[in-house]
């Protein structure tokens, strides 16, 4: 006699919604004097990032709002704008993490000219990581790879990190104020292959950074540590490249 369990059916619990509210920074260069701030409120979920709610500004109630983003993974670097008065990746700033009892403001970052909403323009910064040289010079040719023991890579591993987002670039009170300095981007990239064993040319990259727009104009607020989505050290690579300025690479 063929026998037949009953179904279990297992209820899968709703997912809560919410409501935040979104305060946008606002401007279009071809119909605003100024910039004006515009609310906004969208339905959202604990595991949303703040990309998702602009995602859905622009797709469900105003298309023309403007601002950069590719992978949303962390690693492009594109969506990097100010949260809450901070500078985050709007791809890696999850609503749970923010206090939506509050609105959440988000704008531009500060330093770069503003072209359009949270778009700025990064010609700028990537000036001065071109600067910089940020790549490897060696003048002979090898027969493989270039050997570096583990050591060695651990010197500058750290700075190997960075994804050009800005993030700690325009955090920079100096750099808002003076957009000769070259920046903690800049400096961190230059880091890169001054402390690298395989790389020739770190003493020119110490005489172009050991200049009144180079690695002295840093205050050390640590502003630019705080706001690396990457975890990198600024402060301290900026102080190990002043220290090798000041002694040479070692």
């Amino acid at each position: 006699m063929a026998s037949s369990a009953a179904a279990v059916v297992t209820e899968v619990p709703e997912i809560p919604s919410f409501t935040v509210t979104f305060i946008v920074r606002r401007f279009d260069p071809e119909n605003d004097a100024e910039p004006f701030w515009q609310d906004f409120d969208v339905e959202m979920y604990p595991t949303d990032r703040v990309l998702d709610g602009l995602h859905k500004i622009k797709w469900e109630q105003d298309g023309t709002l403007s601002f950069r983003r590719s992978c949303a993974h962390g690693i492009c670097g594109s969506d990097a704008m100010r949260i809450n008065g901070r500078n985050r990746l709007a791809c890696k700033t999850l609503i749970k993490d923010l206090d939506i009892s509050q609105p959440v403001y988000v704008e531009a970052i500060k330093g770069l000219p503003l072209e359009k909403d949270l778009i700025v323009d990064m010609e700028p910064f990537f000036e001065s990581y071109r600067q910089v040289q940020p790549f490897l010079i060696a003048s002979s040719k090898p027969d493989k790879e270039r050997l570096q023991s583990p050591e060695e890579r651990a010197r500058f591993d750290d700075t190997t990190k960075c994804i050009l987002c800005a993030a700690c670039t325009s955090s920079c009170p100096v750099f808002w104020t003076d957009g000769q300095y070259f920046g903690p981007a800049a400096i961190v990239n230059a880091h890169r292959f001054i402390f690298d064993s395989r790389d020739e040319g770190a003493q020119v990259r110490l005489d172009i950074l050991n200049d009144k727009e180079g690695v002295w104009r840093c205050r050390t607020t640590f502003n630019c540590t705080e706001a690396c989505p990457r975890g990198i050290e600024v402060t301290k690579a900026i102080s190990e490249v002043k220290q090798a300025v000041l002694r040479g690479r070692s």
